[in-house]
């Protein structure tokens, strides 16, 4: 109200949403995120891929910028731009059940190749 009281308004587009000083959440904004502990997917080679390829970014549970505690991991979605909140949601569950399954496999001392596409 005090914004448009002074003749302003935020800027909207019909297909990008909100536009924001943050080009990350241009779009919905909407960052989904899960605390997840995954000690054995951390430490594989391929972790920085495996999240590449499934639309994710990590952080450390105290926010962005803040170091990872005990292999516990703020996963979210990487993506805020072109896709609706359901889109974005459902991309964050597929991507962590996936991170799920893989940790539990190497956990049992299996191969996650196949996993891997």
């Amino acid at each position: 109200q005090l914004i448009n009281k002074q003749g302003w308004e935020f800027m909207w587009n019909p297909h990008l949403g909100y536009i924001t000083t943050c080009p990350s959440n241009l779009g919905t904004g909407l960052r989904g995120g899960v605390h997840i502990r995954l000690e054995h997917l951390a430490q594989h080679p391929k972790f920085t891929e495996i999240k590449q390829k499934l639309r994710l970014q990590q952080r450390g549970t105290g926010g962005e910028h803040t170091p990872v505690v005990d292999h516990t991991y703020d996963i979210s979605n990487a993506e805020r731009l072109g896709k609706s909140e359901v889109e974005l949601v459902q991309l964050l569950i597929n991507g962590v059940q996936k991170l799920i399954d893989m940790e539990k496999a190497l956990e049992n001392k299996k191969s996650i190749d196949k996993m891997i596409r």
